[in-house]
């Protein structure tokens, strides 16, 4: 099989909300998808809006995934992202945001972001998010003008979850967001893994689900 290629794109957020909470790319959702396309031989680059070492939250070095993880080559790689707007999505066979709260405070409106997310889908390539990171789907415009998500099922954190982890911290509620602009949101009790596929758009609720999203990707890409 010809190798498949997946853009993961990170936040560079450090800080979040009026309290200055410390967040970045939450770091099982970047190491636990990793995990899963690694292992099926897919290759990862890493991209983020300004590039250099994204800021990151919620390492746990209990959990053998995300140590394996820190200590490999893509880590390093990671470490040195590509400038958002010096990729080409259209190199890649899918696009991945994972969350955290960082990219609340950026991914969430960037239009470099948007533009990426639009020109992805518009070209039949996988586009997928876990947790907040379903963010970077808000805004984004199909050529009829509606809204990419209107219509399609999907999933990311959710506002029962949101109410108890930060919802002083983020600029708005994402469920809400997304059911606003016509999603079709579905998600599983606070905390539990959750996966949505809904053809070529691929999502997950929260930490519990990065494996999930990961092992989606593998599968839509061996019948893509």
């Amino acid at each position: 099989m010809t190798t498949k290629y997946v853009l993961f794109v990170a936040t560079n957020t450090a800080v979040i909300g009026p309290n200055n909470r410390h967040t970045g790319f939450f770091f099982p959702e970047i190491a636990h998808p990793f995990e899963a396309l690694d292992k099926a031989g897919i290759a990862v680059e890493f991209a983020s809006l300004k590039g250099g070492k994204p800021p990151e939250d919620g390492y746990d070095g209990k959990d053998p995934v995300q140590s394996a993880f820190l200590e490999s080559a893509a880590y390093r790689r990671l470490g040195r992202s590509r400038r958002l707007q010096d990729v080409d999505v259209l190199d890649y066979d899918a696009i991945f945001f994972p969350g955290g709260l960082g990219p609340m405070g950026d991914v969430a409106t960037d239009a470099l972001v948007k533009k990426a997310v639009r020109t992805a889908w518009d070209a039949g390539k996988i586009v997928s998010a876990v947790c907040h990171g379903p963010c970077a789907f808000l805004g984004v415009t199909l050529a009829d003008g509606t809204p990419l998500v209107k219509g399609r099922k999907l999933t990311s954190f959710s506002t029962a979850e949101e109410e108890n982890y930060a919802k002083n911290d983020v600029p708005f509620d994402l469920e809400s967001a997304l059911r606003d602009e016509g999603a079709e949101h579905s998600s599983a009790p606070p905390w539990q893994p959750k996966l949505v596929v809904d053809g070529r758009l691929i999502t997950g609720q929260n930490p519990a689900s990065g494996q999930l999203v990961g092992e989606a990707i593998v599968e839509a890409l061996r019948h893509a």
